[in-house]
């Protein structure tokens, strides 16, 4: 189960971190609701195509994708690949894709809206979960590169 692909790599990297689990936490709005945070502070886990491979980003919930700086660093078209490749590729459905425990190695790219906030929830492998973590957990836990792919 892809919660638990989570929580093996959340133990394998010594972080003693509780996995939330609500009724509903697949979009911003309901997850951002379930935590009573800002939308801005849930991590919004995005899968993209590039050619043949795949690269995750990591955005600020409130933040929208601005194609032509995707393009300029990725050297590609931002092409969402369909739900049963996101879970070919993640080991994680659609509503619960996070940077752990994934099925399958893939860059984790971080934008910069994430350091506005102390703390941010991404999802852990389902729908209804999510964790807390600092921006600098984030970091460490996914290797992930800082980029500046969202709208002005």
């Amino acid at each position: 189960m892809s919660v638990d692909s989570v929580a093996v790599f959340l133990a394998q990297n010594k972080k003693d971190i509780e996995i939330l689990k609500f009724k509903d936490t697949s979009t911003v709005a309901k997850a951002a609701d379930a935590l009573g945070v800002t939308p801005g502070e849930i991590a919004k886990s995005l899968l993209f195509k590039v050619k043949d491979d795949f690269v995750m980003v990591l955005m600020a919930g409130d933040k929208r994708l601005d194609n032509k700086k995707f393009k300029e660093i990725f050297h590609s078209k931002a092409k969402m690949p369909e739900a049963e490749e996101v879970s070919e590729a993640t080991g994680h459905p659609v509503g619960g894709v996070c940077p752990f425990g994934l099925k399958n190695p893939i860059p984790v790219y971080l934008d910069y809206s994430l350091q506005a906030y102390s703390f941010v929830f991404p999802a852990a492998g389902a729908s209804n979960t999510a964790i807390k973590l600092t921006v600098d957990e984030l970091e460490e836990l996914t290797d992930g590169q800082w980029v500046d792919v969202i709208q002005a």
